[in-house]
């Protein structure tokens, strides 16, 4: 009964102020469309940057062994280190927290050609994990290199998206196909699918040539690996597997387990927690902006309602008069400022979704990436309108409730 009463109320004063009511709404759904579509694009901006970094591998750690900075047992410093694929093996055996783990080799500005092309390219030599943990995934009807390429030396190459462009042309299946590695016949067995990557620490891999290390080491003679590339088992126990990385390899070739410059390290996931806390702290921000902007919303529902008091108030005075409750005419300003509120929520959020939805259509995912609406950020924003329905419809409910009728209708 009362929400049918303060239904044809609200109604009533619709039709005779339609436009105060349209502007009303609309601050709240400029401002609910602002706080969404603000997140929104914060949120896929931080999925477009994680996807990028992630091209590189996903929490992986590169390290390679340089010189020692520190005396140790007699040792003097500046002896070089040189880790080789039997310390792969080692490490793999040795470190339970070691998830993947793989040499590196590498050969820059090799020759390769097909038919009357040749082209200029880096060579790596790497073990099956590698791909994996590079995220150098192949495309359909080709693959990564096995087991078996390693054992018996086989001469295939895995090649980067862009080499496999510039070298056989736009739309060639390459898979199968005979090229020359510095003079040596090798078969592609596969083609990297094209990747997001903004990092690298020897050239984009879309542009290298990845052979097996085996091979790599019969053709070319390497004995001493360039980088060792490893994930743990479980991230956040990242630092106790880098550290015994290092403790090992101590052990083994006599140099402090403390020294940082005899085995260096890229850790990828110290990139990853810097942009998860920038993000959130940037997220925040654009939450705090819009919010500001809801707020300012808020503040023209508050003064309307303030308005439509002052409007109403003999007619206050008269259902208090006849006995209505000081609850009821609350409720009435509620009710009356939560519809409002709601209207207004509902258009932005609708406004919003249709801009999400039709934004990736424009082409602009590899530079911001898709604007996502998630549960987050529905629950802040409706978090944030539902307080602010509440405080601009409570007030001036107050007010009018406070009222004495013979007060009222003498104004």
């Amino acid at each position: 009964m009362y929400l049918r009463n303060y239904l044809r109320q609200f109604l009533r004063d619709v039709r005779a102020q339609k436009l105060r009511l349209f502007l009303t709404v609309f601050g709240l759904v400029w401002g609910t469309a602002a706080v969404t579509l603000m997140l929104a694009f914060g949120e896929g901006l931080h999925r477009q940057v994680l996807v990028a970094q992630k091209g590189l591998g996903d929490a992986i750690v590169i390290a390679w062994p340089s010189r020692t900075s520190k005396p140790w047992q007699g040792l003097p410093r500046g002896r070089r280190i040189q880790l080789t694929d039997e310390d792969v093996t080692l490490l793999r055996t040795e470190i339970e927290g070691i998830k993947n783990i793989s040499e590196e080799y590498s050969q820059d500005g090799a020759r390769i050609t097909y038919g009357k092309k040749a082209l200029s390219v880096d060579i790596s030599g790497s073990n099956v994990e590698f791909g994996s943990m590079r995220s150098m995934n192949p495309q359909e009807g080709g693959r990564y290199l096995n087991q078996l390429d390693l054992d018996e030396r086989r001469r295939v190459v895995f090649l980067g998206d862009q080499l496999t462009i510039d070298l056989f042309g736009e739309g060639v299946d390459a898979v199968g196909e005979k090229v020359r590695i510095d003079g040596s016949p090798f078969t592609v067995i596969g083609v990297m699918v094209q990747k997001e990557q903004d990092s690298s620490y020897s050239g984009r891999d879309k542009d290298k040539a990845m052979i097996p290390s085996t091979t790599f080491r019969a053709i070319y003679g390497s004995k001493y690996i360039e980088n060792l590339i490893f994930q743990a088992k479980d991230v956040q126990k990242i630092e106790s597997v880098k550290k015994a990385v290092i403790a090992t390899a101590a052990n083994k070739y006599r140099f402090d387990p403390t020294d940082e410059e005899a085995i260096q390290m890229w850790d990828t996931t110290e990139g990853t927690k810097f942009l998860d806390t920038f993000f959130l702290v940037f997220r925040g921000f654009l939450g705090i902006v819009g919010a500001l902007t809801l707020v300012v919303g808020g503040i023209g529902v508050s003064n309307i309602m303030n308005v439509v008091v002052e409007e109403r108030t003999k007619e206050i005075g008269i259902k208090m008069a006849l006995g209505a409750k000081r609850r009821y005419v609350i409720g009435q300003f509620l009710f009356e400022t939560l519809l409002i509120t709601i209207v207004g929520g509902i258009a932005g959020f609708l406004i919003s979704w249709g801009i999400c939805a039709a934004f990736p259509s424009l082409g602009f995912q590899e530079f911001i990436g898709d604007p996502r609406i998630s549960f987050q950020v529905a629950a802040i924003t409706t978090t944030i309108l539902g307080a602010i329905g509440l405080l601009a419809g409570y007030f001036p409910a107050r007010t009018a409730a406070n009222l004495r009728p013979v007060e009222a209708l003498r104004m």
